[in-house]
């Protein structure tokens, strides 16, 4: 009943959000879309809180959101080079999705302290930890091999990821929402994604296997399930 009313909540304050913003003399776009996209979060961080994490399962969170952290400060100097996804990813593999999008949306967060926050933190958490919620449902289903791992995470990182990051770029720079300006600012960062997709899906093909290893033999070792699931 208690989760029942929090997401009526949250749905009248997105409703409300939206149409305030559509009545108002000038709306604002792009803040009507961070509005939705944080109140799209709301939901995993209650059922988190719900779960009753302990101490070891958070102590595991913690630390691969520590991981996927460093592993995107490490590469600092070359753009767009980053584990941070293959790290995402692994993450919802070995904890499932809801974890996932966990460690995807506070990595992003967490590391924009290095990297610059902005309004486009917002697109960059949803954007990551529906990467691990992702990863985490179609590897529920998938056997779990390095051609998988890596294909997987190249379509995760280079299509969904990119279209809600560079959804932020629109919001900024296509002033009048024309296919044409649309289409020219999602074509400016598609090198961008790809180079990132490519690289998401080398370090899951080469590492991925031993780090869902690593990460499986804490969970045996410790008793941390994905009961919650």
């Amino acid at each position: 009943m208690k989760k029942v009313f929090e997401m009526i909540c949250v749905l009248l304050c997105l409703i409300s959000i939206i149409v305030w913003q559509l009545l108002a003399d000038s709306s604002s776009y792009y803040l009507i879309s961070i509005a939705v996209l944080i109140i799209s979060m709301l939901p995993f961080f209650f059922s988190f809180e719900h779960s009753k994490p302990d101490a070891r399962e958070l102590s595991l969170l913690a630390s691969l959101i520590a991981i996927a952290v460093v592993s995107r400060a490490v590469f600092y100097l070359i753009p767009q080079v980053k584990p941070i996804g293959a790290v995402v990813i692994v993450s919802g593999v070995c904890l499932g999705a809801k974890r996932g999008y966990l460690v995807g949306a506070f990595s992003a967060f967490i590391s924009n302290f290095i990297f610059g926050q902005g309004m486009w933190t917002p697109f960059q958490m949803v954007a990551l930890g529906l990467v691990g919620f992702a990863a985490g449902l179609i590897f529920t289903k998938l056997k779990v091999k390095k051609i998988s791992l890596a294909f997987v995470g190249f379509v995760l990182t280079f299509v969904l990821y990119s279209i809600i990051v560079d959804l932020s770029s629109v919001l900024m720079l296509a002033g009048d929402f024309s296919l044409h300006s649309v289409l020219a600012v999602y074509s400016a960062g598609f090198l961008f994604n790809f180079v990132f997709g490519i690289a998401t899906a080398v370090f899951l093909y080469f590492f991925g296997e031993q780090f869902i290893r690593k990460v499986e033999r804490i969970q045996i070792k410790y008793g941390i399930g994905v009961a919650y699931e």
